[in-house]
């Protein structure tokens, strides 16, 4: 079986992602990030995941974009709920995040020899973070196989496979429930409470109970009564 690196939050999609590559016949390395974000919940959901679905191994990176700031998700800026549908970049755009996120990837890709790399990005039911975008994927593609000493040497050809990309949070979720995927074990809320519960308010809350009624099941996770 082929190695393949593994983006997992813990949410939904990284979740569903992480089943795709496995069912798809790769080895799945999954890399979660500890960056100082607000929901750290996501950290133990990830560890969860990685587990029920037989990762290979499982890594937590930690690094500290609060240092930045400029997201409600590493600074004191106020996570936006019931928030109408805007075309502008939401506050909970953390800066260059999945930049940061695949450069890591794409070494440790280096390091195990591996020339996959899978990222759940959504370009459909989503928030309008630009580096979620197709032309996003397709430069840093590029870039990584300019980049690095085995793409220069043509000892491989990174490919980064974003499987969810086109598809809708329904349809998501009807990918996970096809591939056996435990939703319950997932955390997407940006503001959960002290117990970790789902503020079900925020935009990430809203488009997962949206997919979730639109494909007639109920969300298996924990919600704060609103």
């Amino acid at each position: 079986m082929k190695p393949a690196i593994c983006l997992l939050s813990g949410g939904l999609d990284s979740t569903t992602c992480l089943a795709y590559a496995r069912r798809e016949g790769f080895d799945c390395y999954a890399l979660t990030f500890d960056y100082g974000q607000r929901h750290r919940v996501e950290l133990d959901a990830a560890r969860h995941v990685a587990r029920a679905l037989g990762a290979v191994e499982h890594r937590v990176v930690a690094f500290d974009l609060r240092v930045f700031g400029g997201s409600a998700l590493t600074s004191d800026i106020e996570v936006p709920k019931d928030a109408p549908e805007s075309a502008s970049i939401p506050v909970t755009y953390v800066p260059a995040r999945n930049t940061v996120f695949l450069s890591f990837a794409l070494a440790w890709a280096e390091v195990t020899a591996s020339s996959d790399i899978f990222m759940g990005v959504n370009a459909i039911d989503y928030s309008g973070y630009p580096d979620c975008r197709p032309e996003f994927i397709a430069a840093f593609e590029q870039m990584a196989n300019l980049a690095t000493k085995a793409g220069v040497e043509g000892a491989t050809h990174i490919q980064i496979h974003t499987p969810l990309i086109r598809l809708s949070k329904r349809e998501i979720i009807e990918l996970a429930v096809e591939l056996g995927a435990d939703l319950r074990l997932t955390h997407s809320c940006y503001d959960p409470d002290a117990a970790g519960r789902s503020c079900g308010r925020c935009d990430s809350c809203r488009l997962r109970l949206k997919g979730f009624a639109e494909a007639g099941l109920k969300d298996p996770v924990e919600y704060v009564p609103f």
